[in-house]
């Protein structure tokens, strides 16, 4: 069976319907009656398995819930209205004041600000790593540390982490683990590897078409003697208590959908919903585009940063530990601002802007928009330099892309 293969039957037979309504249903009302007080009572206590209000979640959301958990073998997911607030949700939910967090890799602007300036108002100090310094990431985990988070691929910067070891070196502390796998959904099985929770803008490659803002977390089972039973996680203990297996989604739910209410609206989970049932044939075809596309690019001259070429520090990993490809990235730095502009504002195919895992190849100027009001310092922390390009490959021809990019580089002086 080809990669991916396998996803193919069971997302479209549980994304539809055999009875009634093929396609998903849209269930957009923001209240939902108890019909008795009996009835009420248990929906509020869990023993009745309806909803309660629109903020925690709306039967469509659930459907794209149970599809996503089944996806990542988790025991249950929460869709959420965006990307930043799915890892809002999941780390507010576990994190408090004094508490410590380990980020580590390239990680997406808009994350880094979240552990940067918004956790650390909140008194929660954030420590940054690259993904080779796993001694250092070993050596910073103290009492206070709970939790290390990490992207699957380095988004722009596309370094590989070592997933294992990272997860060994969490697990051996006894720390919850966290992985953005927004660029890898079906490439990358975080679980398998030893993550706790998955984060996903779902916006992006899961979506695939620009329809629907969204973000979701997918949650692993508690075990016995789990890491989370511990004392250092004792705020979870009354819905380990309660929750058993089902605890750290049942936290999250009350300490992040009840009190924050971030929920994802019932339309765009079903649209989300749509784009998940040919996730696995969109995902197969534009990893392989990208591996065709990034090695013209390189032969040509231009310079090309993707794990699949030789000179990549992490190739070799990409080949052992990425068998699926990274995703829909790959970076061009055209040396200065100047003729990265030159060589965007010459191609015809890329549509400029700053989302990503798009039908379309996407491309942004990195310096200039995402990262403008970064310091030097932490520019080159990321990988951000003046003229690089982020570019996220569409459903196009290869060769389209190719001849397009070839044509636009001539033109730089």
């Amino acid at each position: 069976m080809s990669r991916f293969e396998k996803y193919c039957t069971s997302f479209v037979q549980l994304a539809g319907n055999k009875n009634g309504a093929v396609s998903p249903s849209i269930v957009g009302s923001a209240s939902f009656g108890y019909g008795d007080s009996q009835n009420a009572e248990g929906i509020f206590d869990g023993t009745v398995k309806k909803p309660v209000y629109a903020r925690m979640g709306n039967p469509t959301s659930a459907k794209l819930e149970n599809l996503l958990a089944v996806m990542d073998g988790g025991i249950g997911a929460i869709a959420t209205s965006s990307g930043m607030s799915a890892i809002t949700l999941a780390v507010i939910s576990i994190v408090q004041t004094s508490d410590e967090v380990i980020s580590i890799g390239g990680l997406f602007g808009g994350t880094y600000s979240f552990f940067n300036e918004t956790l650390s108002r909140f008194g929660i100090k954030t420590s940054f790593f690259d993904v080779d310094e796993l001694q250092n990431i070993k050596n910073a985990i103290n009492d206070k540390t709970k939790l290390i988070f990490l992207e699957s691929v380095g988004n722009p910067n596309m370094r590989l982490p070592d997933i294992k070891a990272i997860a060994k070196i969490a697990n051996d502390a006894g720390v919850a683990l966290m992985i953005d796998n927004t660029i890898t959904p079906l490439c990358v099985k975080p679980f398998e590897l030893g993550v706790d929770i998955i984060v996903y803008s779902t916006t992006k490659i899961i979506s695939g078409n620009a329809s629907a803002l969204g973000g979701a977390v997918v949650y692993r089972a508690i075990g016995k003697n789990d890491k989370f039973s511990s004392d250092k996680y004792k705020e979870l203990h009354p819905f380990i208590k309660t929750a058993g297996k089902m605890a750290l989604v049942v936290n999250a739910k009350k300490r992040g959908m009840r009190d924050f209410g971030m929920s994802a609206s019932a339309f765009n989970s079903y649209l989300t919903l749509l784009g998940l049932e040919t996730l696995p044939l969109r995902m197969d075809r534009i990893t392989s585009t990208v591996e065709q596309v990034v090695k013209v690019l390189d032969e040509n001259g231009l310079h090309v940063n993707h794990p699949s070429l030789s000179s990549h520090p992490h190739h070799q990993r990409y080949l052992n530990d990425f068998k699926d490809g990274c995703g829909t990235l790959f970076t061009i730095d055209m040396r200065s601002k100047q003729k990265a502009f030159e060589f965007l504002n010459n191609t015809t195919l890329p549509v400029i802007t700053a989302n990503i895992g798009d039908s379309r190849t996407l491309a942004l100027h990195m310096a200039s928009t995402i990262y403008s009001d970064f310091d030097d310092k932490t520019r080159v922390f990321l990988g951000i330099t003046d003229g690089l390009i982020r570019v996220s490959v569409g459903l196009e021809n290869a060769f389209d892309i190719i001849s397009d990019f070839l044509k636009a580089a001539k033109h730089v002086k």
